[in-house]
């Protein structure tokens, strides 16, 4: 099978876009009690639990669309964790301070950019076309 360009992009799309994620796993598993912190201050409940498992999930789903191992489940599972944690974590409607505001609304944005981007991963790895996976898709269209 010939290698085209496209196939290529694809898998280096996929690399930049769990640099993030992956990494914002790890720092939700080695600053678990500060993150805690924040999340218990944004009124969600067992904190700490919910820090680490949110990290568990962002390495998992990285990892998942990294290698291809049911990458569309693993993408479509990290557009709904980054659209609930936006939501939750990222209020901006709710602050006052308008320095407050303007950081939150970035995470918010953030997230849900991301979570646009994965659901792009995961139409793309549904779909027949899902290069540089170890298998194939759970969903298929």
């Amino acid at each position: 099978m010939e290698v085209t360009i496209m196939e290529e992009i694809f898998l280096i799309g996929r690399i930049l876009f769990v640099y993030l994620i992956i990494g914002s796993g790890v720092g939700h598993l080695m600053a678990t009690d500060a993150m805690a912190g924040y999340a218990q201050s944004r009124g969600v409940a067992n904190a700490k639990l919910m820090v680490q498992i949110s990290g568990v999930a962002l390495i998992a789903g990285g990892v998942s669309v990294l290698l291809g191992i049911f990458g569309d489940i693993g993408s479509l599972g990290l557009a709904i964790l980054l659209v609930i944690t936006a939501v939750m974590m990222h209020a901006f409607w709710k602050e006052t301070d308008p320095q407050a505001k303007q950081m939150e609304m970035i995470g918010f944005n953030k997230d849900i950019a991301l979570a646009g981007g994965a659901l792009v991963i995961f139409t793309i790895l549904s779909s027949d076309f899902a290069p540089y996976t170890i298998t194939g898709a759970l969903i298929n269209w």
